[in-house]
């Protein structure tokens, strides 16, 4: 079994990871206050957070630049492109059931912009997810011979 991913699906996937990471800021900022709730914390809380974020940040920038550089290694059906796309796949996974077990009990502020953005983003997510889900799946049945 042999699922052919078109290039332009993995760099457009690559292009949306580079902007959720470029986003982020902003999202912390104007959605969710994030930096206020952020200043009540102790002051090495505050920096584990900030950590966490610029984690998460370079993370989705990494995926996405890797997306685009590396396109036709992802689907090589290497040991390492088994790896990445693993590994990459299960962290957007994880990123989608996040959103759909937590994210729903949060208000996120009405404004048109907040709504609309957040079905984009969660729409990039799930894109994310299915495209490096469907990379990883061929490449571990066809690299193992499964």
């Amino acid at each position: 079994m042999n699922y052919n991913i078109p290039n332009c699906l993995i760099i457009l996937s690559g292009i949306g990871q580079i902007f959720t990471a470029l986003i982020y800021p902003y999202i912390r900022h104007q959605v969710f206050d994030w930096y206020n709730d952020v200043k009540q914390l102790k002051p090495l809380n505050q920096e584990i957070a900030k950590t966490y974020g610029r984690y998460i940040q370079g993370l989705n920038f990494s995926f996405g630049l890797i997306a685009i550089v590396f396109t036709n290694e992802l689907k090589e059906q290497s040991a390492l492109a088994v790896a990445l796309t693993g590994l990459i796949a299960a962290y957007w996974v994880g990123k989608v059931a996040t959103q759909i077990a937590y994210y729903p009990m949060y208000d996120i502020p009405k404004r048109k912009l907040f709504k609309v953005g957040s079905y984009f983003m969660n729409t990039l997510f799930v894109l994310f997810a299915v495209v490096n889900t469907i990379l990883f799946i061929n490449n571990l049945i066809n690299h193992y011979k499964l």
